[in-house]
């Protein structure tokens, strides 16, 4: 197998994983590991461009959500508390 199946494979997996773990919000995943969801979907729709392909950062979300971001966000995405958002401007700012 070579790099790029390999490399496509892992991708499939975190997909997997991130699917199965709709309880975990991006705003943990930038919190804790500086990337979430949305950042996947610009890194994939920046990889399709550098590709000579053209893929909207709304279709890459769909990718990475598995759904359109709107349904994604109606059904699992939760507010930030306070303190998720201290955090996340402490780290980002």
């Amino acid at each position: 197998m070579n790099n790029d199946k390999i490399e496509a494979a892992a991708f499939r997996r975190l997909l997997e994983h991130l699917d199965s773990r709709k309880d975990v919000q991006n705003i943990e995943l930038m919190n804790l590991a500086g990337f979430c969801r949305n950042c996947l979907a610009k890194w994939y729709s920046a990889a399709a461009e550098d590709h000579g392909q053209t893929i909207t950062y709304d279709d890459a979300r769909e990718k990475i959500y598995g759904m359109p971001y709107s349904e994604w966000k109606e059904k699992h995405q939760q507010e930030a508390t306070p303190e998720q958002l201290a955090q996340f401007n402490k780290t980002n700012s």
